[in-house]
Order: structure tokens, then C-alpha cells, then sequence
């Protein structure tokens, strides 16, 4: 990849991402797909750290709303993540790139615990880092995550993946009307409510001036095409 726009990133997908349209589980085929097009990435130079969220096998306000605990529920979707990335971290090595997964939540049994020291340590030889289990924290989302870590790594931009291409005013799947934009501030996407990602994330990467590039993660070769500037998204920042 000649001159990308970013050298060092933060990808976050979102754990439906993972499964395919239909939402739950996990499709193989997308996990090859999402692989490939990571390790062609990290193979042309970029430096990449990766958020999976963990909604297609667990969400853990479902559970809160039926009684039990949400630090609870949380942290059941914590290990959804760590499920996800694992899943993600075997294909991508079989395209002979090397990632690892660093957890939030200890477990040293299954993939290595996360570090600032670490996560740069891969980073800097050229490895996918794969970041489970969020914040290690709950109520924090892997939205917010993303952005953290993305702050915490010296990444240049969040690319957040999502099942549109772009941010809009409302839900372009149920309103014909909704207004897509091109670019918008942090400000901006906080004060008009814009459900891409929470507000806790849109306020840590505005007070680190953390750009976030938002696009359709079914358009084949999107990763690429935003890393190089390019591609239809919607600049956060």
C-alpha cells in the first residue's frame, strides 16, 4: 500500500459484523473475508490494532434488563469478545500474518493480558493486535474502547465498521429521509444524538482529537480503501 493515510489504526467491528446479515453467531466466510483484507493491511506496512465487539454471542444489557447484574451481564460480554478475537486472530495467522490477542480481563490460560508496553511491543514487529474484552471494566462499551486504545497506542484514527456507509440522521434502513453526512465534528455528532457510537466515545476521542472514519464494512476492500484516504465514509472529528 504506497502512502496510506494512516500508519498505525485502531479497526473497531462490531461482534454482528462477524456474523454475517442475519446477526448472531458466527459466519466463517466473514471471518475469512475481514482476515484477508486485516493481514493485506498490516502486510502493506500499517500498523493495526483491532476492537471486536461481542453482541453477535452475548449482550450483556439483555441480561441486566431480566434481573441480572449488569456488572455481571457485562462481563459475560467481555469474554464474547475475547471468543471473537480468538476466532479472528487464527484466520488471519493463516494468511501468514502474525496477530495476537492481548485481554483486558486476565487469563493467561487462553491469550495474553493487556499492556500498553505489549500492545506496542507487537505493534512495533509488525503484528495485528487483536484487543479483547474491552475495557476490562463494565459499563464502558468497545466503541469507547476502541477509542481509548486507539489514544493509548498513538493510533492516527479510529476506523469504525459498520452495516452503512457512513453516519446518518437517523436510521437509513427505516427512514428513506435520513440525511447522510460527508464529515462532522465531535461536537456535533454528541449534541445530535447520532447512534454510530456512544457519547462517552465521542468525547474521549474529541478531547484527544482522535479522528473517527465511519464506513460500510460490506463493501469488499473498504479497509484498504479507507486506510488509504479513500472510499465512501463519514469523517468523525
Amino acid at each position: 500500500m504506497s502512502d496510506p493515510a494512516y500508519r498505525r489504526a485502531i479497526v473497531k467491528l462490531s461482534g454482528e459484523a462477524l456474523s454475517g446479515r442475519d446477526g448472531s453467531g458466527i459466519d466463517q466466510a466473514v471471518i475469512e473475508r475481514l482476515a484477508e483484507e486485516l493481514a493485506a493491511a498490516a502486510g502493506a506496512g500499517v500498523e493495526l490494532g483491532v476492537v471486536v465487539g461481542g453482541g453477535n454471542i452475548f449482550r450483556g444489557v439483555e441480561v441486566s434488563e431480566r434481573g441480572v447484574p449488569r456488572t455481571v451481564g457485562d462481563t459475560m460480554g467481555m469474554l464474547a469478545t475475547v471468543m471473537n478475537c480468538l476466532v479472528l486472530e487464527a484466520a488471519i495467522e493463516r494468511r501468514g500474518q502474525p496477530a495476537r490477542t492481548l485481554s483486558a480481563l486476565a487469563m493467561p490460560a487462553v491469550c495474553e493480558s493487556y499492556s500498553r508496553a505489549r500492545a506496542l511491543k507487537h505493534l512495533g514487529l509488525g503484528r495485528i493486535v487483536l484487543l479483547a474484552a474491552g475495557t476490562g471494566q463494565p459499563f464502558f462499551t468497545t466503541d469507547t474502547t476502541a477509542v481509548l486504545r486507539a489514544a493509548e497506542l498513538g493510533a492516527q484514527a479510529v476506523l469504525k465498521a459498520t452495516n452503512v456507509d457512513g453516519v446518518y440522521s437517523a436510521d437509513p434502513k427505516k427512514d428513506p429521509k435520513a440525511q447522510r453526512y460527508d464529515r462532522l465534528t465531535h461536537q456535533q455528532a454528541i449534541e445530535r444524538d447520532l447512534k454510530v457510537m456512544d457519547s462517552t466515545a465521542f468525547a474521549l476521542a474529541r478531547e484527544n482529537r482522535m479522528p473517527i472514519i465511519v464506513f460500510s464494512i460490506h463493501e469488499k476492500g473498504a479497509i484498504e480503501a479507507v486506510l488509504r484516504g479513500k472510499g465512501r465514509a463519514t469523517i468523525v472529528g
